[in-house]
C-alpha cells in the first residue's frame, strides 16, 4: 500500500512538471506608460450635496450576497424626487471590495446602477466551483505544494463567461459610474495591491486592456486554494514618471505607514531588479474590508479635499461612507475540552489574526475620515464669496461648516442573535444554497436599515430635498 501511494505521488509530481497550467500573466505591456489615475472620484450628476461610499468584504459568496443585500437596501431608500427620483444607490461615487465583496464591487461597476440587479440570478444562486479542481488526489495535492490547486482556467474563466462578458477596465469608464477599487494582495512587498491607473503605469501596462474577472479573481484567491494570479513586472522603457504623491510618500518620514508602503511597492516594480513578476494572492490577506482604495486615495491627495475635486467639496453636505463586514464567528467548542484544536479548526483559528486586523481598518478608517472633515472645514471656510459662488452657482444658505462625514460599518453583529447564529454557519464557498444565499441578503438589507446614524443622515438628506419624512424610509422598510 506504501508502496503503492509513493509511485502515484511520485507520477502526480512528474506529470506536474508536464502540465502547462494558466498561471498568466495577465498584464501587457504598453510602449507607452499608461495614464495615472484620475485625480477626484467622479463629480456626482445632481447636486453634489450627498456623496456616498461603500467598502465590500471578504467572504467568498457569503460575502457577496451580503453586500448585494446592503446595494438593494440602498436602492428602496428615496432621497429625492425632483427633478427627477433619486435613490441612494444613485449617489455612489466610490465603491472598494475584497475578494467576495470584489465580486460585487466590480459587477456594480460593470452594469451600474440600473443594470446590477441580476446579480443574485447571474452570480449568488450559480455555481462558481463549477470549474475548479476540489477532489483530493495526489496530483491535486503536488498542485497544492507548487503553489495553488486551481489556476485561472477555474474561477477566473467562469467569472469572464459567466459574468463580466470578456468586459475590461475600459467598462467603468462611463459618466455615471463610480470609481471601483479591486484589491488583491502583492505577497512579495506584503501590500495591498490596488488595480489602479498608478500601478498599472508602473508596470508599464494599461489598466483598460485588463480583464475585470483576472482582477476579481486575484482578489479571491484564497492561498493554496488558487495558484496566485501572476502580472509581469519586467520593467521595460515605456517612459514612467513617478506620480507626484509617490515622490512625495516616498520623501516624508512622517508619510503615513500605509501609503509609504504602496508607494515602495509600485516603486518596486520599476527598479527591483529581482522582481520579474508580482505574485497576487486574496486581498483579505491585507485589507478583508476593502477600504484600501478609499484610504490610499485620500493620504495621496495631498490636499484638504482630496479624492474629491474642489467644487465637489463646497457643495457636500453628507458624504456617508458604509463599510460592509460579512465576516462570521467561529465556532470555538474545541475550547471546552482539553483536547484540540484539530488541523480543520486550527486553520479556523487563523481567521482571529484577521478579525483583529478588521478592527484596526475600521478603526483607522473612522479616524481618517474624522481628521479629513476638520481638514474640509477649515478649506472651505478660508475660500472667498466668489469661489463658492463659482462652485455652488451662488451663496445662498452657505455655511462653511455645514459638512458632515458618516461612517458605519455593518456586520452580523447588528442583528439578532438567532439570524447571527444561521449567518455564522453560511461556509465561505463560491457556492452556495438558494436558502442561505437569500438569508444574506436579507441580512445585509436589514443590517443598514436598523442602522440608526444611518437613518439620521438619510432623514437630514431627505429634508433638505423636501420628501415626506418617514415616509419613503418606511417603504424601504417594508421591502
Amino acid at each position: 500500500m506504501r508502496f503503492r501511494l509513493a509511485c502515484a505521488v511520485a507520477t502526480s509530481m512528474l506529470l506536474a512538471g508536464c502540465v502547462a497550467d494558466d498561471v498568466g500573466p495577465i498584464n501587457v505591456f504598453t510602449p507607452e506608460a499608461g495614464r495615472p489615475s484620475p485625480a477626484f472620484i467622479p463629480d456626482p450628476g445632481d447636486d453634489g450635496s450627498t456623496v456616498l461610499g461603500l467598502a465590500f468584504s471578504g467572504g467568498g459568496t457569503r460575502a457577496a450576497a451580503f453586500s448585494y443585500g446592503v446595494l438593494r437596501a440602498l436602492d428602496d431608500i428615496v432621497i429625492d424626487e425632483q427633478p427627477r427620483r433619486r435613490t441612494l444607490v444613485d449617489d455612489i461615487r466610490m465603491i472598494s471590495g475584497a475578494s467576495g465583496g470584489a465580486v460585487t464591487a466590480a459587477y456594480f461597476g460593470y452594469k451600474g446602477e440600473d443594470g446590477y440587479r441580476d446579480f443574485r440570478e447571474r452570480f449568488l444562486i450559480q455555481n462558481a466551483e463549477a470549474d475548479l479542481r476540489t477532489r483530493l488526489s495526489p496530483f491535486n495535492l503536488v498542485r497544492a505544494y507548487y503553489g495553488g490547486v486551481n489556476d485561472r482556467s477555474g474561477f477566473a474563466k467562469w467569472l469572464n463567461d459567466n459574468l463580466f462578458d470578456d468586459a475590461t477596465f475600459e467598462a467603468f469608464a462611463k459618466p455615471d459610474r463610480p470609481i471601483i477599487w479591486i484589491n488583491a494582495s502583492d505577497i512579495y512587498n506584503r501590500t495591498p495591491f490596488l488595480f489602479s491607473y498608478d500601478t498599472f503605469a508602473a508596470l508599464c501596462s494599461d489598466l483598460d486592456k485588463m480583464r475585470l474577472a483576472d482582477a476579481v479573481a486575484a482578489s479571491a484567491a484564497v492561498p493554496v486554494v488558487f495558484a496566485p494570479i501572476v502580472v509581469s513586472a519586467t520593467s521595460p522603457d515605456c517612459g514612467y514618471r513617478r506620480p507626484q504623491w509617490l515622490s512625495r510618500a516616498l520623501a516624508d518620514h512622517n508619510a503615513s505607514i500605509r501609503l509609504k508602503a504602496y508607494a515602495s511597492a509600485l516603486d518596486s516594480y520599476q527598479n527591483a531588479d529581482p522582481l520579474d513578476y508580482v505574485k497576487l494572492l486574496d486581498g483579505g490577506l491585507t485589507d478583508n474590508l476593502g477600504v484600501t482604495g478609499f484610504t490610499l486615495e485620500r493620504s495621496a491627495a495631498g490636499t484638504p479635499y482630496g479624492p474629491l475635486s474642489p467644487a465637489a467639496a463646497v457643495r457636500l453636505r453628507t458624504l456617508l461612507f458604509i463599510v460592509a463586514d460579512a465576516g462570521a464567528d467561529n465556532d470555538v467548542s474545541w475550547a471546552k475540552s482539553i483536547h484540540g484544536p484539530r488541523l480543520s479548526e486550527l486553520l479556523a483559528v487563523t481567521s482571529t489574526t484577521m478579525a483583529a486586523a478588521v478592527r484596526d481598518e475600521a478603526d483607522a478608517l473612522k479616524l481618517a475620515v474624522s481628521q479629513w472633515r476638520g481638514e474640509l472645514v477649515r478649506y472651505r471656510c478660508a475660500l472667498p464669496t466668489s469661489t463658492v459662488a463659482a462652485y455652488r452657482g451662488s451663496t445662498a444658505g452657505w455655511d462653511c461648516r455645514d459638512v458632515e462625514l458618516v461612517v458605519q460599518y455593518l456586520s452580523f453583529a447588528d442583528l439578532d442573535q438567532a439570524t447571527q447564529a444561521k449567518l455564522n454557519a453560511v461556509p465561505t464557498r463560491l457556492k452556495l444554497p438558494v436558502d442561505q444565499v437569500d438569508l444574506t441578503i436579507a441580512a445585509g438589507r436589514e443590517a443598514l436599515l436598523v442602522n440608526t446614524d444611518i437613518t439620521k443622515a438619510v432623514a437630514a438628506i431627505r429634508a433638505r430635498a423636501g420628501v415626506t419624512p418617514g415616509a419613503q424610509l418606511a417603504a424601504a422598510q417594508a421591502n
